[in-house]
């Protein structure tokens, strides 16, 4: 199995993290799920206006988000051509990011590893619609991180 990132940084005047960060998290973050075939995973780090702009029109929220993801809907037809299935994107947001970070008193890099497995675990279909969705995809988010040498993000601080 391997993970195979593109990334595009729309803003270089904040800290993100480097190509080998990010494809470091998302193989641990494949390994983790259990995924067992080559993977394609596409990262663009946005200014936030571009987050504000994306949230108001996918998920009808006017406010910069942390973290944004679009599965990939690609037809079986075309899936079963390409020897490494293309996921989708994650957005990520620095400003929203480093904010947080200081507000939940966390290093820039462990909220940024979580915004990454985060996002990462939306395009492979998990979700937090409800409690039981959410058990699910925190502990798996848990499990991973634990394996980066992160503790539990959702500890109250």
């Amino acid at each position: 199995m391997t993970a195979t990132i593109e990334l595009d940084d729309a803003c270089p005047d904040h800290w993100s993290p480097d190509f080998d960060f990010c494809l470091r998290v998302l193989a641990t973050a494949c390994k983790a799920a259990g995924l067992d075939h080559d993977v394609t995973v596409s990262l663009r780090f946005v200014d936030a206006e571009e987050s504000r702009t994306l949230n108001l029109r996918y998920r009808e929220k006017n406010a910069s988000t942390n973290v944004l993801s679009f599965r990939a809907d690609l037809p079986e037809s075309l899936r079963a051509n390409l020897t490494s299935e293309p996921l989708g994107d994650i957005v990520i947001c620095p400003v929203v990011v480093e904010a947080e970070s200081r507000e939940q008193l966390k290093t820039v890099e462990d909220h940024w590893t979580h915004m990454l497995v985060h996002g990462f675990y939306h395009l492979i279909g998990y979700d937090h619609t409800t409690e039981s969705e959410s058990a699910t995809m925190e502990a798996l988010e848990i499990e991973c991180l634990k394996k980066l040498g992160i503790s539990n993000p959702y500890l109250l601080v």
